[in-house]
């Protein structure tokens, strides 16, 4: 699918939904410009958001013994090295109330992972949260790094830049209506939801390792 053909079909969606459109906005790259991270960084990035959320609801709650256990899973799954800044705060003590939130809602970003690695059908329906039991699932009941990565299948590029188009033109729209003109219809969508999700899924194309570094701008 070329850059243009994506747009239109987003922006066919977008109607359907009764979304705002900008129809001004750039085009996504072609499959064939951009380089998808690894699979193995991709399910290490995925277990490691996972494992950091539960540690920020436990250290949001003060349950400081139940943390150190999910911390000892990341060390379990090999992942402690793949921990972004944020993350890393959490586990050394130094966190700020709003890095723990931050790192909470990180689930919405591994959402979008385990979106891509094929273990969810579909994200396109940003109106609520993600499904946090059958979120925890994914992990927990695998018996290690290589059991988890085991039933992992990576989508293709056009797949991820099809649901990436998407998410950009809704990021647009949330913005549009919450900061500029709230005439700017956006459905159902939950802004935070289009947000983290978006940051998940332009980290799964992008060179930067900390996808709190990423920009994303509409």
């Amino acid at each position: 699918m070329t850059p243009a053909e994506r747009k239109e079909r987003t922006e066919k969606l977008l109607a359907e939904k009764g979304i705002g459109i900008n129809p001004n906005l750039p085009l996504t790259e072609p499959a064939s410009e951009i380089k998808l991270k690894s699979p193995d960084d991709i399910c290490k990035r995925a277990i490691a958001a996972l494992l950091s959320t539960q540690v920020g609801i436990e250290l949001s709650e003060q349950h400081n013994e139940d943390a150190a256990s999910f911390v000892k899973l990341i060390d379990y799954f090999g992942v402690r090295e793949c921990l972004n800044f944020r993350e890393k705060k959490l586990i050394n003590g130094t966190a700020s109330q709003q890095d723990i939130t931050d790192v909470v809602w990180e689930y919405e970003c591994y959402w979008a992972l385990v979106w891509a690695l094929g273990l969810i059908d579909d994200i396109s329906d940003a109106s609520g949260i993600c499904d946090c039991l059958a979120a925890i699932r994914l992990v927990s009941k695998r018996s290690s790094f290589e059991d988890f990565k085991s039933k992992c299948k990576l989508r293709s590029k056009d797949e991820i830049l099809d649901m990436l188009d998407l998410y950009y033109r809704f990021h647009w729209a949330v913005v549009q209506h919450e900061h500029i003109d709230s005439s700017c219809p956006i459905g159902d969508l939950m802004g935070d939801v289009v947000f983290e999700r978006r940051r998940g899924l332009e980290w799964l194309i992008c060179d930067t390792e900390d996808w709190y570094d990423i920009s994303l701008d509409t």
